[in-house]
């Protein structure tokens, strides 16, 4: 139950108001001085302070050094002021300064309940953001323990999901699948399990299976022999033996053709394999890990991929989200991206996070190349990302960009029903959007 501190010098205010919020749910602990209310504070979700405490005195200079006294003890508590109309000028320069709201004496009862009510629910979200956000640095300083991240951004709950599981995987020698579309990041992830795997100090070896004709593939997994096809003229040696004791990443394993298939899946199975145009057995000990951005069992039900490869590939499976499911880790990448080259503008960040990266993180680092060419050395703005017209939500008078959300929330000194009112939107629509903007 919320609870409200009402500091008055008039014992009959503190007991009309601990009387009125007492009917709706509302504590209320009620302090005669400021010096009384000071030592209560740590117990107070919200203040009610007068203005004046001393007999004959009508300046409100009490209330403006008792609200100062309040803000350096309790940056974040939301403080309303009762003020007579001779301290207004200074009741404003509170709100200014950071108070929620000032109301004159004699209140109205209704307008005081709504705003008290307001600054609650507010404090009670902002309460649940930040202990969501304790629990994100919680995970990543339990992370950053179990791995190597060497600068991997992980912001997101869907990054931070897949890291804890991989933080076992990389020490297993469990054949791992990485799934997600292109340009997610799903070669990183591989360097992060070889990184942080018994064999960290062996080879890497990567081989992208969509980037070279079907026919060359095999020769590049498994080697070849001196004239076993056409332009080899000396033998060469397989990216399965160069990762001999290592680890063999197969990139786009979709690719990989039906011949080449049986193959791999012998060498799973024995760990043994032949060049092109030998027939000695060679042996190898590699770790394999694997990624696609394709519908492996759809491949299987169509006789495009081996289902028993597939299982002995999916030892067990790492999904990496699309970047658009991770959208606290996008202004991180953009920073680690422009390497302190230049600074992004808010717009330009408000911009970031209504796109939808189709791209996913390639998409966002050219997206950072192409600003910096762009501002050339000046703050990056909207039009120097380059990324067209917003999404027409985006655009959308009921969607405010977050910059416009931040000042309507200050001008209306916290009050919901203010700013729904101001946009049009219901109250329970302004604070999704407080939530999604992080405010």
């Amino acid at each position: 139950m919320p609870t409200l501190l009402v500091i008055d010098d008039n014992p009959d205010v503190c007991a009309a108001l601990q009387l009125m919020f007492s009917l709706h749910g509302i504590t209320t602990l009620s302090a005669g001085s400021p010096e009384q209310g000071l030592k209560q504070l740590a117990r107070a979700d919200l203040v009610i302070q007068d203005m004046n405490f001393s007999a004959d005195t009508t300046s409100g200079a009490e209330g403006v050094a008792l609200f100062q006294q309040i803000r350096a003890r309790a940056p974040d508590l939301p403080i309303i002021l009762l003020t007579a109309w001779t301290q207004l000028e200074r009741a404003v320069e509170l709100v200014k300064a950071g108070a929620a709201d000032y109301l004159g004496k004699p209140w109205d009862d209704s307008k005081l309940l709504a705003t008290v009510q307001n600054l609650l629910e507010l404090g009670e979200a902002q309460g649940r953001l930040r202990e969501q956000a304790r629990q994100q640095r919680q995970r990543r300083e339990r992370l950053q323990q179990q791995l190597q991240l060497d600068g991997l951004v992980a912001e997101s709950p869907a990054m931070l999901s897949l890291l804890e599981l991989a933080a076992p995987v990389a020490r297993s020698t469990l054949p791992t699948l990485i799934t997600g579309p292109n340009g997610s990041g799903k070669e990183r992830i591989a360097q992060l399990l070889h990184a942080n795997s018994p064999r960290a100090g062996r080879p890497l070896v990567a081989l992208n299976c969509g980037a070279l004709p079907s026919e060359l593939i095999e020769a590049e997994l498994f080697g070849a022999e001196a004239g076993a096809y056409t332009g080899a003229q000396k033998a060469r040696i397989g990216h399965i033996e160069s990762a001999d004791g290592g680890t063999l990443f197969l990139d786009e394993i979709g690719n990989l053709p039906l011949s080449g298939q049986a193959k791999l899946l012998r060498v799973l199975e024995t760990g043994e394999f032949q060049r092109l145009g030998s027939a000695k057995l060679q042996r190898a000990d590699v770790r394999l890990i694997s990624a696609t951005n394709a519908d492996l069992p759809a491949q299987i039900r169509t006789g495009q991929f081996r289902e028993d490869l597939y299982y002995r590939l999916n030892g067990i499976e790492l999904r990496l989200a699309p970047l658009a499911e991770r959208v606290e880790d996008i202004e991180p990448l953009a920073e680690q991206f422009l390497g302190g080259r230049g600074v992004l503008s808010e717009g330009a960040r408000e911009r970031l996070r209504q796109h939808p990266w189709p791209g996913n993180v390639r998409e966002l680092r050219h997206c950072m190349e192409r600003a910096l060419l762009l501002a050339q050395e000046h703050p990056i703005q909207t039009e120097h990302l380059a990324l067209g017209a917003a999404p027409i939500e985006a655009r959308n008078l009921d969607e405010p960009s977050r910059p416009v959300l931040q000042a309507a929330l200050q001008a209306a000194g916290g009050n919901i029903s203010r700013v729904a009112a101001q946009f049009g939107l219901s109250r329970q629509a302004v604070y999704r959007r407080l939530h999604h903007h992080g405010l």
